[in-house]
């Protein structure tokens, strides 16, 4: 059955039965009784494929959320190795992993977890030559990368690729989350913004620390990381208002959430009036 297709009421439970076994049934009952998920939904995230940038603090809870939901296939991408340090936040790793490539790791739990979820892994770092076939061949994008370089690589190939991209990221006590379409339009006609739009150019080499210098709270990356969980999810089902054109940010120090909106930059490099990139 196809996404928006009509289950007459009398017929979900034969549909359900069909679509899901009888495990799948039971473990994603509380998703199943959600009207705005339902059967149809669960379907919807079984077909789905998701690539996860990064196995690390952010990606770490994409990941397992995504897999509890049953996101039928996810890839995920790191060319790192398990160190002890990164345990304090990267909870998709434990202690007898030190030493493993992440991807490795993270595919263990990932199965351990829900054996019905696929896990492609791609122990590799994304580049300008191969950003376009690993981003090609998924549904939708979640970067939880930690270096600007990237960032802007990813929002670029998904915006070539025709991919929707949500894109998180940490400071020491804060973080942000937004969600890319940058190659659809809105309701208004105008093309919707690129991260470009949202952040023309990286800060200057230097001014922002790395992680291992400035520090961060742990748990930190498991709020924003869940945060794009859900954001993930609620694309894929097609559910709520989503975050195109608006930037979520949390203030940990203070508990506090804001929300920034943004528009399409008609100057920016990738989709303005006289594109360079």
């Amino acid at each position: 059955m196809n996404a928006g297709a009509t289950v007459v009421p009398g017929s979900i439970h034969a549909y359900l039965e069909v679509m899901l076994t009888p495990d799948e049934l039971e473990r994603y009952a509380r998703h199943i009784v959600l009207q705005e998920v339902g059967g149809p939904g669960q379907a919807a995230l079984g077909r789905a494929r998701a690539l996860v940038i990064g196995a690390g603090g952010l990606g770490a809870p994409v990941l397992l959320y995504l897999a509890a939901a049953g996101v039928g296939t996810l890839g995920v991408i790191d060319d790192d190795v398990v160190s002890l340090s990164n345990l304090q936040r990267q909870v998709i790793h434990a202690t007898p992993d030190v030493g493993m490539p992440k991807v490795e790791s993270a595919a263990a739990l990932i199965r351990r977890l829900n054996p019905h979820v696929a896990v492609e892994q791609h122990r590799v770092r994304l580049t300008a030559k191969n950003a376009l076939d690993l981003i090609g061949r998924y549904d939708i994008v979640a970067d939880g990368s930690d270096n600007f370089t990237t960032r802007y690589l990813v929002s670029d190939a998904c915006y070539f690729a025709r991919k929707p991209l949500v894109t998180a990221a940490l400071g020491p006590f804060d973080g942000t989350l937004t969600t890319i379409r940058a190659h659809e339009r809105g309701t208004d006609g105008k093309p919707n913004p690129t991260y470009r739009c949202l952040f023309p150019e990286p800060p200057p080499p230097g001014t922002v620390p790395a992680c291992a210098e400035a520090g961060i709270l742990g748990a930190l990356a498991g709020v924003i990381g869940s945060m794009a969980a859900l954001e993930v999810i609620r694309e894929i089902v097609g559910f709520g208002e989503g975050l195109v054109g608006r930037l979520v940010m949390l203030d940990a120090r203070a508990m506090r959430f804001e929300t920034l909106r943004y528009g399409w930059d008609p100057e920016n490099p990738l989709s303005g009036e006289q594109p360079t990139i």
